[in-house]
């Protein structure tokens, strides 16, 4: 069982590498690449809409929300556009990983912003 958990998690690190790549192909259209570079950037992120440190429902976004983000961003995907990637991907994992310090920057302005307005809302509340 262990072992198939591995495969299931190299599996779902290889789809999002795929997803990565189709986000830069200019085949696939504006809507689809939102959608895939929003659950690429969920997956990569090191901040979770559940925290994993609240017990069981802490993981639900790992078990659900991602391989499900993931499923129907290939689904939206054209198969040529799957097929090229799956090929890069391969590469990519063999030799290196993406850096992309802009996407990042933007996931930590976006949460930054999410807290000082959650900060507001409890300040004004507490006057």
């Amino acid at each position: 069982m262990l072992n198939q958990l591995k495969q299931l998690a190299k599996k779902l690190k290889k789809q999002l590498f795929i997803l990565y790549l189709a986000y830069k192909d200019e085949r696939v259209s504006w809507y689809t690449k939102v959608f895939t570079a929003c659950v690429v950037a969920y997956a990569f992120s090191p901040i979770d809409l559940i925290p994993d440190f609240i017990p069981v429902l802490g993981y639900i976004d790992d078990i659900i929300i991602v391989p499900l983000g993931i499923m129907l961003a290939l689904k939206m995907l054209p198969i040529s556009v799957i097929e090229d990637c799956t090929i890069k991907a391969e590469e990519l994992i063999q030799n290196e990983k993406p850096q992309n310090w802009v996407a990042g920057s933007i996931i930590i302005v976006v949460w930054l912003l999410i807290l000082m307005w959650s900060c507001f809302i409890v300040f004004k509340f507490l006057n």
